[in-house]
């Protein structure tokens, strides 16, 4: 076999870790999940889906400050990304900070994403901002749920969504 068939063969046969750590969310195998997202961004240092995956295995291993640092990252690529503003809201709102968190919910519930009425997340949105603003600052929150509903897969709220804010480059779901 000629040598650069020899390197496109590699090429696709090398393993998708992107892919990896998002079945072995599924699995709840959150370290080694962790691991594969870490090396997906060796391939894709730029990726915000897979910023986004490592705040929510982050956030899975009781790891906030990591998780608020994977989504504040995964903003910085995609500013408008509905799933980080809607990750990142709930950490914050956890650590105190308020208002940063009712920043991002609104961000998030501006987002095309937020019609999907019978999303859970949006209506757990929704019913938090409504509770943020019908409190004094200071006052606790009664009634309020700061962990946002558990996504069926790796995230309910699909992060490779292109929202059109940012260059698509390094979305996990490009050929």
């Amino acid at each position: 076999m000629p040598w650069w068939k020899f390197w496109a063969t590699r090429e696709e046969d090398s393993p998708d870790y992107y892919e990896e750590g998002v079945s072995l969310v599924r699995q709840e195998r959150f370290h080694d999940a962790l691991t594969s997202f870490q090396l997906a961004l060796r391939e894709r240092p730029n990726d915000p889906a897979t910023f986004e995956q490592l705040a929510t295995v982050y956030t899975r291993t009781n790891q906030p400050q990591e998780a608020i640092k994977a989504y504040r990252k995964a903003l910085e690529i995609r500013p408008r990304s509905p799933s980080a503003h809607y990750g990142i809201a709930f950490l914050l709102l956890r650590s105190g900070d308020r208002e940063a968190a009712e920043t991002h919910l609104r961000t998030f519930l501006a987002s095309e994403q937020a019609n999907w009425d019978e999303d859970p997340h949006v209506q757990h949105a929704r019913s938090t901002l409504q509770r943020l603003m019908g409190t004094a600052e200071g006052e606790p929150l009664r009634g309020i749920s700061d962990s946002p509903p558990q996504p069926d897969g790796p995230s309910a709220i699909d992060p490779a969504a292109d929202d059109g804010d940012a260059e698509s480059e390094g979305d996990p779901g490009e050929g």
